[in-house]
Order: C-alpha cells, then sequence, then structure tokens
C-alpha cells in the first residue's frame, strides 16, 4: 500500500481531517457487514448496555437497534486485523513517522431512519497527551452521505483551543454550542465510498447529525497514536500489554513534550459507558435542535 501522497499529508496539516479512498478492498468490506449483522442479532438478548454492547434508547428485542460495538477487535478477528492493516498503518507512518501505537476501537452503528447523533467534541477532551500526534481512523463499511450522518469536521479546528466539554461542572463529552461563538455552518463532511478510511486529527472539532436515510451507516473508529506520545489520565496498567500494542516501530519511555493546551476530563460525566451516555449530561443540545 502506497504512503500518503505529499498534498494529502499537506491536507491532513491543514485541515485536521482526510479522507483516503479505496485502502479496503470489498470482499474485506462484506465480511466486516457480515461480521457485524451478527453481533446486531445477538443483541436480541439484551436489554441494557453491557461490556459489548451500547444500544440505542429505543432498542427491543423484537427491534435491535445497536448504536456502539465497544472494543470490536478485541471480539472478532475479522475487526482485530485492522488495527494492523497495511493500508493504515502505511497513512499513519506517513503523517508521524516508524513509530505507531494503537489505543482502543469501537464500531458506531447508524441504522437506516433512527441511527443517533453525535454533539460536537474533541478526542483529546477525553484523553489528553504528551503531544497531540494522535488520531482516530474511520473505516467506511457503507457509502458515507450527507443524509446517513457522516462525521464532520470544523476545518482548521485542530490548530486552536481545547475547548470546555463540561456542564453543570462536571465533564459531558460534549460542547455546548451557544458557548464558544463556533461557526458550525463551516462543517465539511468526511463522506467517501465503503473500503475508504477518513483521518481526524485528536484535537478536530467534530460530530455527527442522524441518520435521516434509507441507508445504513457503519463506521469503525481505530484510535492510534505516536509511541513518544504518553497519556496524561489513564496510565498503563500493564506493560507488557502496552508494549504489545505497538502496530509500526519501536516503543519509546522518553515522552516527547510540546505545548499542547489540556484541559482534564474531571470531574468524570454522571453517565459512562460511552460518549452517547456521557453526552446525555448536556442540557444544550446542536444536533437534537436542528432535527
Amino acid at each position: 500500500m502506497a504512503m500518503l501522497s505529499q498534498s494529502q499529508i499537506d491536507e491532513y496539516n491543514e485541515v485536521g481531517a482526510i479522507v483516503v479512498p479505496d485502502v479496503l478492498d470489498q470482499a474485506e468490506v462484506a465480511e466486516l457487514r457480515q461480521v457485524t449483522d451478527g453481533f446486531v442479532e445477538r443483541s436480541r438478548r439484551l436489554t441494557a448496555h453491557d461490556a459489548v454492547y451500547d444500544l440505542e434508547d429505543s432498542h427491543s428485542p423484537a427491534q435491535p437497534r445497536v448504536r456502539r460495538i465497544k472494543a470490536p477487535h478485541l471480539h472478532h478477528p475479522a475487526f482485530a486485523a485492522l488495527v494492523r492493516h497495511p493500508g493504515i498503518i502505511a497513512a499513519l507512518t506517513s503523517l508521524w513517522g516508524p513509530n505507531i501505537r494503537f489505543d482502543t476501537a469501537k464500531l458506531n452503528l447508524k441504522s437506516a431512519g433512527f441511527g443517533a447523533a453525535v454533539e460536537w467534541h474533541q478526542d483529546w477532551a477525553f484523553y489528553p497527551h504528551t503531544n497531540d500526534d494522535l488520531a482516530a481512523v474511520g473505516v467506511m463499511m457503507d457509502d458515507m452521505e450527507q443524509a446517513n450522518g457522516p462525521l464532520m469536521i470544523i476545518p482548521g479546528s485542530h490548530k486552536g483551543p481545547i475547548y470546555d466539554h463540561h456542564d453543570n461542572g462536571r465533564f459531558c463529552g460534549a460542547m455546548d454550542p451557544a458557548r464558544d461563538g463556533i461557526d458550525f455552518s463551516k462543517a465539511i463532511a468526511l463522506n467517501g465510498r465503503a473500503g475508504s478510511i477518513s483521518i481526524h486529527h485528536v484535537r478536530a472539532i467534530h460530530g455527527s447529525a442522524q441518520n435521516v436515510s434509507n441507508k445504513d451507516r457503519r463506521l469503525l473508529l481505530f484510535q492510534f497514536r505516536a509511541a513518544d506520545a504518553w497519556p496524561l489520565v489513564t496510565q498503563p496498567a500493564d506493560w507488557n500489554g502496552y508494549e504489545a500494542m505497538m502496530v509500526s516501530g519501536e516503543c519509546s519511555i522518553t515522552p516527547r513534550m510540546t505545548a499542547v493546551p489540556v484541559r482534564l476530563p474531571l470531574p468524570p460525566a454522571d453517565k459512562q459507558g460511552s460518549i452517547y451516555e456521557n453526552q446525555k449530561g448536556l442540557a444544550n443540545r446542536y444536533f437534537a435542535a436542528a432535527q
């Protein structure tokens, strides 16, 4: 798999996100869809969130509605294989150099007609590090189009401040759209064909609307970081496991310190389990008002 071109690298550095087409072939996409369908079918037995599933509020055994599969790489080899997918690793080494560490993953499902919105936020608010060479890679299992709630980003916002993600004194994992004077009309959608990937910077402001189309929108999100980016909030509990998360190059125990803005996600959100639950603590919602 070819590395990113200089124009792609420049776009990422300027905008804070890029879409790289056709990183996965159609056989890989078909397998991911089939495996995901199996997870959704098995969710019929659930009536509440658990360690694997985050459910839509309208979920029922008769109508299974899953909005997230947590840490999917731990639950099926088809997802686990993407952690070291050569196309993904090539793109990241183009941006940061050879030393890359995986963090975690999630599979966000926006089913046709009801998939939940995600309020505006910055990933950095959840997990600041000693430097900001971190990004989320989105693997598009379906075509991403405006109507089915694609990931949207505010261009250039990764160069700006870290905004307050608190409400009523507690972290809620979302930004009050009326508080910071941000022009959300400038947001661009990270659209692409199934099999493409998006890469968005950890400090980029992003969110996504409800799926109002008749097409599913399933997006696998993998969090990666440069090996010399060290977490400030949650320290590794198991060193051998932490080393095993290296997907390229060599581990480092010398954190690279840069002048990055930090606002800690404390006190923790009242509602735990996922960003969807965290964001229930936000009183003034953007996407709910836009429906």
